[in-house]
């Protein structure tokens, strides 16, 4: 089946569902702000964030370079040399971290 393209149908939520959806993502995107505006002012370190990425579900969805884009003094330029100084994949969430990956990371920050 090389070369075809599969499509399938989603499935079609009643209007309760879909408002339950539509929540559910809200309340995710507010959640992810809230992370990243405590990277950003400092109250939270990257490597304390980094750390809990596997058992929370926020952090874990998050991309690594939105969440070191959120670390002061860091740019899309140094986040893209540090991801590839430790062999990081720009598209990666922080719960994809493997162990090593995360201590290259923490390691070149300091």
């Amino acid at each position: 089946m090389r070369g075809k393209d599969i499509t399938l149908a989603l499935p079609t939520l009643t209007p309760e569902q879909r408002a339950e959806a539509l929540a559910k993502a809200a309340e995710a995107r507010k959640a992810r702000s809230e992370l990243l505006a405590s990277i950003k002012s400092g109250k939270e370190s990257i490597e304390s964030v980094l750390k809990r990425a596997k058992e929370n579900k926020t952090v874990g969805k998050t991309k690594v370079t939105q969440l070191l884009k959120a670390v002061p003094g860091l740019g899309a330029v140094k986040v893209a040399a540090l991801l590839e100084q430790a062999g990081i994949d720009p598209d990666r969430r922080a719960a994809g971290l493997g162990e090593r990956q995360r201590e290259a990371l923490i390691d070149a920050l300091k």
